[in-house]
């Protein structure tokens, strides 16, 4: 049975994947959710250039066609690590997608089925209110759905000794590019970080490193670190080399991957990396927004609190997540990684394995 009327419709902060998930579900109810996004325009956020099966089923359910947007078909995992390698079959089909031609298909299907864009930047949230520059925006049920921007008031713990930070660099298109990574996800396993490379919609090449603070400081900086790299990583320098001559490098800081919101405050349901921040080498960042903004509005129409749905979503989330952080933490371990890579090279089927648990 669908709750009473709200004092006023739903409130989304954040449109993005999970966001507009939630934004889909509620307004294909008749809800007339209001989305709350700082930029009219759909911009192209660092993180989720791949999707798994999974992600683009859920995707299917809310009216977006992956393929239809022109994703890129990926079928293997290569793994590099120094001059060794290994490959193994994905489960099922996964896509290559930029994050401007995901978000902006599914914006675009939010306000087709009736959901309501305004824009604003929230300066805070407390119970009940989101304050933004241009006003204060009320409802007893407000979907937190900001990715790994925190707002004032529901900030996340980052307590690390030495924080995860995120980079992103697009390789433009070229034919020997395409012929490198093909229909391949990669993942270059390095000292204290990974790189993922995956071919997006338009051929270029999405290369997204996590690492560990120090290590960025160790080489001076984001493009002396990838040139670093280059010099000591064969098969990441076959890549790099197709980088422009000023490569445009996008940062993210203190990435609090592994943190769960086991708890919530009445009202506040929080989606995508405010509800559960997976390593990224597990390429499932969109597949938990995605999940969890369906989720979410499918709680409050049968009238779920927040606190409970955010209780059961967390348990959901547990092992994909510490799966995935388990896996992070051997990747940035020279000893562990190549151990790893002489496994997945003996038996793909453990790779395999590996990335069907750490689906949501």
């Amino acid at each position: 049975m669908c709750r009473e009327d709200p004092l006023s419709p739903p409130l989304i902060l954040g449109a993005g994947p999970a966001g507009c998930a939630a934004a889909i579900v509620l307004a294909e109810a008749g809800r007339a959710p209001i989305l709350i996004d700082r930029d009219a325009s759909v911009g192209d956020a660092l993180c989720g250039g791949l999707m798994s099966w999974q992600t683009v089923a859920n995707l299917r359910a809310l009216g977006v066609d992956a393929e239809g947007l022109g994703a890129h078909r990926v079928e293997r995992l290569a793994l590099f690590a120094d001059y060794r390698s290994a490959q193994a079959r994905l489960p099922d089909a996964a896509w290559g997608l930029s994050r401007h031609a995901l978000d902006t298909g599914l914006r675009e299907r939010a306000l087709a089925v009736g959901a309501q864009l305004e824009i604003d930047r929230a300066r805070s949230l407390a119970p009940g209110m989101i304050e933004g520059e241009r006003r204060e925006w009320r409802s007893d049920s407000i979907f937190l759905a900001t990715g790994k921007h925190d707002v004032r008031g529901e900030s996340r713990p980052r307590e690390a000794a030495d924080p995860a930070l995120g980079l992103r660099v697009r390789l433009p298109a070229h034919p020997d590019l395409a012929r490198l990574i093909g229909d391949a996800i990669e993942l270059h396993l390095f000292d204290g970080a990974y790189a993922g490379i995956v071919l997006q919609e338009d051929g270029s090449a999405n290369v997204c490193l996590a690492l560990r603070k120090s290590r960025l400081a160790r080489e001076g900086g984001p493009l002396d670190l990838l040139n670093a790299l280059a010099e000591r990583h064969p098969a990441f320098a076959e890549r790099w080399r197709h980088a422009s001559e000023s490569p445009v490098i996008d940062t993210i800081g203190s990435v609090p991957y592994g943190w769960i919101a086991d708890g919530t405050d009445p009202g506040l349901y929080r989606l995508g990396d405010q509800a559960a921040v997976i390593p990224s080498l597990a390429g499932e960042g969109m597949g938990i927004a995605i999940a969890s903004g369906q989720s979410a509005a499918q709680a409050y129409l049968a009238g779920k609190g927040a606190t409970d749905w955010q209780r059961e979503f967390s348990r959901r989330a547990a092992r994909p997540v510490k799966i995935a952080e388990a896996i992070w933490k051997a990747a940035e371990t020279p000893a562990l990684a190549k151990f790893g890579l002489s496994a997945a090279a003996l038996l793909p089927a453990l790779a395999t394995m590996a990335m069907r648990a750490s689906r949501i």
